[in-house]
């Protein structure tokens, strides 16, 4: 059976929950009222890790958690992240210490708190040396305002690097059966040095929880319209990769996401999840089985079917794939 995680010596449920469809990305999000409803769920389900980010909806996913669960703060591991600047259409990345250090001052503002347990760089800023971020990560764990450093999309290299300059908890990389960038370095560093893998999008953007069919009924402002293996060439070919999973889910008697997560949390005892929603039936659902043991025979099962061989299409276009210092297959 699946048991309690650990992240920087805290345990958590390995399902936690990421913060951001509750603000953007995916079409129009929630209304206030219903978000407060589902983040107070959350909690009473057994949820304990929260995922935001300063840029999620720009301030208002960390206005967000610092509304609803003020009077819950003890009840829940608290990460968030900085780093990630989009100033009208200019997007980049901005980790130089001022800024690391000016970021967490909002963050805390936004937050409604004084600590923040695990504080992330959401992506490598390649104009100034990891070591030079690190160290003001570094002087925000002794002035107590994060408990822990986690590093966002960073390659095994530059974890090395980081964590030889100061502890790094955690590193959140996007995991799933249909992204597997990380098995090529990262999930094995992360497992060297003692760190937690986060696994961003496990249900590969809902994907693999059955939530996408026909790409013309997303919202017109939904993210994944942007993306390559959701085009009009790549995507029928990655359905039918989903009509099989979807068959293996049935035949085990989960659901695709809760199968999902399983696989992901089957790569090893350091990996923790964090499925987003902003359904408060999708969120009952994807916690639901968090301690069920995937049979290694499906997990091989799995392999086959959905691999970095066999989905249709890179994960990002060009312009986002910059910014993302994880290692890529050729």
């Amino acid at each position: 059976m699946v048991g309690r995680r650990q992240i920087n010596g805290r345990a958590v449920n390995p399902v936690g929950l990421g913060c951001m469809s509750l603000s953007w990305a995916y079409g129009t999000p929630p209304s206030e009222d219903y978000a407060v409803q589902l983040l107070n769920r959350a909690l009473d389900l057994g949820y304990d890790h929260l995922d935001t980010a300063n840029i999620y909806g720009l301030g208002h996913n960390e206005t967000l958690l610092g509304k609803a669960l003020k009077g819950r703060r003890q009840e829940f591991f608290l990460a968030t992240k900085m780093g990630i600047v989009v100033d009208g259409p200019r997007r980049g990345v901005d980790c130089k210490p001022e800024t690391i250090k000016a970021c967490v001052e909002q963050s805390l503002e936004r937050l409604q708190t004084d600590h923040i347990d695990l504080y992330y760089m959401h992506r490598r800023d390649f104009s100034v040396p990891i070591e030079e971020s690190m160290g003001a990560m570094a002087d925000l764990v002794k002035a107590g305002k994060i408990g822990a450093v986690g590093l966002s999309e960073m390659s095994a290299d530059t974890l090395r690097r980081a964590h030889a300059v100061h502890p790094v908890a955690a590193v959140q990389t996007e995991y799933s059966l249909w992204t597997r960038n990380p098995e090529i370095a990262v999930l094995d560093a992360c497992r060297d040095l003692g760190v937690t893998f986060v696994a961003f999008s496990p249900v590969g953007r809902g994907v693999l929880a059955n939530g996408v069919r026909d790409m013309a009924a997303l919202p017109d402002k939904d993210l994944r319209h942007t993306m390559p293996r959701f085009n009009a060439d790549n995507w029928p070919k990655n359905l039918a990769l989903v009509d099989a999973f979807n068959a293996i889910a049935a035949r085990e008697g989960v659901t695709p996401a809760q199968l999902s997560l399983a696989w992901v949390h089957s790569r090893g005892d350091h990996v923790v999840t964090i499925p987003g929603t902003a359904s408060i039936p999708h969120l009952e659902e994807n916690i639901a089985r968090w301690d069920w043991d995937l049979p290694a025979h499906v997990a091989d099962e799995l392999d086959s079917l959905i691999n970095q061989h066999t989905v249709a299409g890179p994960r990002y276009g060009p312009v986002i794939q910059q910014t993302i210092d994880t290692e890529e297959f050729a």
